[in-house]
């Protein structure tokens, strides 16, 4: 054998021992996601709440004002163009959407008004003034207001620039997947 076929013979075995090393990096490392996942863990990475881990936790009840849900948003328009403008992320519901994490303002019955902010049943929500246009100068077509339909909710986020029920409306709470716990989070 010469010093160059054991040269070569080196350097394939030092790829393949890589090319295995990397593979099984991937293996376990989508092994990791994929129980996760199914355990119920999330990781958020838009502003709208802190970034980081979170959990969905299984509501176990009807859903009440207060509650910081995940929700499969419906197939709509709006939530079409949402994704379209980037406002949103491609995801796990039957939308094609990720799951969004808002806090429920009001619930089927409740009357919203909207202006340059909004109100539920007279109240209004704190940090929910109504933006006439996105980051982009996109304009931004606000909900018209209105009693919560059977069945809906109405979503929120104290984000500035969160896309929430402000836009796009009341939206079925059969899409709610559960609470939204935090586990591992970072509020920029």
């Amino acid at each position: 054998m010469t010093v160059a076929a054991s040269s070569s013979d080196s350097i394939a075995r030092q790829q393949r021992g890589t090319i295995i090393a990397i593979v099984a990096g991937l293996s376990l490392s989508l092994g990791i996601f994929a129980a996760g996942a199914t355990a119920g863990f999330r990781i958020n990475m838009t502003a709208s709440e802190p970034l980081g881990l979170w959990r969905i936790r299984p509501l176990g009840r009807p859903v009440s004002v207060g509650d910081l849900v995940f929700i499969c948003p419906p197939v709509t328009p709006q939530f079409v163009e949402a994704l379209a403008r980037g406002y949103l992320r491609r995801g796990s519901c039957p939308s094609g959407i990720a799951p969004l994490i808002k806090t429920v303002v009001a619930i089927d019955g409740q009357r919203v008004e909207i202006d340059k902010d909004v109100r539920v049943d007279g109240r209004p929500i704190p940090k929910s003034r109504v933006e006439r246009t996105d980051g982009n100068g996109r304009v931004l077509r606000a909900y018209s207001g209105g009693i919560v339909p059977a069945g809906n909710v109405f979503l929120h986020s104290p984000y500035t620039a969160s896309w929430d029920s402000r836009y796009f409306g009341p939206i079925p709470a059969s899409g709610i997947l559960g609470q939204a716990q935090e586990m591992l989070t970072y509020a920029p």
